[in-house]
């Protein structure tokens, strides 16, 4: 059973790293999966199908790819899709985001 867990403070959790998107998770198991990620300026995460997903924009500026569409996002921003959507993401600036998968 999955313990409940306070996250004071996301940054102790976010990895920026010169290789790309290093997600760490919070939860996991067989029906959710959260994480939080950092990307740096001009790193992108490629367009790809998913489960249903939430994102929210924790700091930072950029672009999520969805479906045909490139929407510009900002921290405070949630972006909601349902399974199957195409999402992406390219960050102008540092970017972290909190990402909810449901499967």
């Amino acid at each position: 059973m999955i313990q409940p867990t306070l996250y004071a403070d996301w940054r102790e959790k976010a990895i920026y790293s010169a290789e790309g998107p290093q997600p760490q998770p919070l939860m996991a198991d067989e029906k959710v999966k959260i994480i939080v990620a950092g990307l740096e300026p001009g790193q992108k995460i490629p367009a790809h199908p998913e489960a249903a997903a939430m994102y929210h924009i924790l700091e930072g500026s950029g672009w999520m790819l969805v479906d045909d569409e490139r929407l510009p996002i900002t921290a405070g921003a949630t972006v909601v899709m349902p399974a199957g959507t195409v999402r992406g993401m390219e960050a102008d600036t540092r970017l972290a985001f909190l990402a909810v998968r449901i499967t």
